[in-house]
């Protein structure tokens, strides 16, 4: 073979000429596009940059593309990317983020105002609305494909259960827990699912202003409430131990999410290892995110992401998180129905009762003081916020309790 030869057949097999030359590979360069989509929100409008950055890049990482059988494929068995991806199917970085998350989160708020937990349980309602949705849909229109088992072992029904299940945890807001549950119960829409969670949750300055300010009256969003007590130390070191061990008795399934969330927590508060609750928020959290990020952005492969399903999973998704927006601030509007005028809640802070902490509860604050610049309300905004995080964490377990039997027969 000469020079030219060889020099020729290198060029057929760059990524280049297959995008120019074979109309199977489009597909990838409209997921490079939406990879550079993500950097650019994560960079230039700031949305959740931690999150979107290693994602669009995974997500561009996953699809360039190689000519077929070379064993180029991104997570071909015994490639670099295959083993990092292992954490995603095993389930472990969910649970190393969720002792990062516990390690830095600040449950005072919740602790001096136990009663705004309601808010961050009912918040979890539109996890289920979403549920009944996508096996109401998923049956009257079966093109959707939530009823098809790529491995063909479930019975569409079975399936249908499964899918909803996955699609409706993205309500939550929390892109952890939708990839916990996903990998066991719809492991084939996780790129899909997880891609829509984290993007409404980077989203949440956008998307909650909106139903906030139409579910609620001016009056309503001009209440000030007192600012909250503070609890002692010794409040603070119970918490995570009592927390968990109610937590996980009501969802057993969602221990290694709670238990990781409570053990960061109890790190941080103990005030005798701070060194190790230091290294969880900080080196430990970001690089399980990195990894996350990367891996779960390179399983968005066009092959199996650009489809009718991925569309509508997104679709479904959205009115997920918007029902659990909504469920939480009529719920602190039926609360205030029975507690005395100087008690009544801002129903603003019932939105953060979704897990996007605290992106959440800074978006009650921003909406709040739009009406009265003096109302400040983010303290007790992060109430049903980190409510929220243990709320999904817990609607993860249940559906996880009730499902897995179907999906993993």
């Amino acid at each position: 073979m000469d020079l030219f030869s060889a020099l020729l057949e290198y060029l057929h097999e760059t990524g280049l000429y297959l995008i120019l030359t074979d109309a199977t590979y489009l597909g990838n360069l409209v997921m490079i596009v939406v990879g550079a989509v993500f950097i650019y929100l994560g960079i230039a409008r700031g949305f959740e940059p931690l999150l979107l950055v290693p994602i669009g890049f995974g997500i561009m990482l996953g699809n360039m593309p190689f000519p077929e059988g070379s064993g180029g494929g991104v997570y071909d068995e015994g490639s670099v990317m295959w083993y990092l991806y292992f954490g995603v199917q095993a389930g472990i970085y969910p649970p190393l983020i969720f002792l990062g998350i516990g390690a830095m989160t600040d449950f005072s708020s919740l602790i001096a105002q136990p009663r705004l937990m309601l808010l961050g349980a009912a918040a979890q309602a539109g996890i289920f609305i979403a549920l009944l949705l996508v096996i109401a849909l998923g049956s009257a229109f079966p093109f959707l494909g939530f009823m098809e088992d790529p491995q063909g072992i479930l019975s569409p029904e079975a399936r249908l259960l499964c899918a909803a299940g996955s699609v409706g945890i993205i309500g939550g807001a929390d892109g952890p827990t939708a990839i916990f549950l996903t990998t066991r119960l719809a492991p084939d829409l996780l790129g899909a699912i997880a891609v829509a969670a984290y993007s409404y949750m980077a989203l949440v300055p956008v998307i909650q202003p909106p139903i906030m300010r139409l579910l609620t009256t001016k009056e309503e969003r001009l209440i000030r409430m007192p600012p909250p007590p503070t609890p002692t130390a010794q409040q603070r070191i119970l918490f995570p131990i009592a927390g968990f061990l109610v937590a996980v008795l009501i969802a057993p399934d969602a221990l290694p999410l709670l238990g990781m969330l409570f053990l960061g927590n109890l790190l941080k508060e103990s005030g005798v290892t701070e060194r190790l609750a230091r290294t969880a928020r900080n080196p430990l959290i970001d690089t399980v995110t990195i990894l996350l990020g990367l891996t779960v952005g390179a399983s968005t492969q066009a092959d199996t992401f650009l489809r009718p399903q991925s569309i509508m999973i997104a679709v479904l998704g959205a009115f997920a998180f918007a029902a659990a927006t909504a469920c939480g601030v009529l719920f602190a509007k039926f609360m205030n129905l029975f507690v005395p005028k100087d008690q009544r809640i801002n129903p603003l802070i019932g939105s953060a009762g979704v897990s996007a902490v605290p992106h959440a509860a800074r978006t009650s604050q921003v909406v709040a003081q739009q009406e009265d610049p003096q109302n400040f309300v983010i303290m007790q905004a992060l109430a049903p916020n980190v409510a929220g995080v243990i709320g999904s964490a817990i609607a993860a377990g249940v559906l996880l309790q009730a499902l897995s039997p179907i999906c993993n027969p």
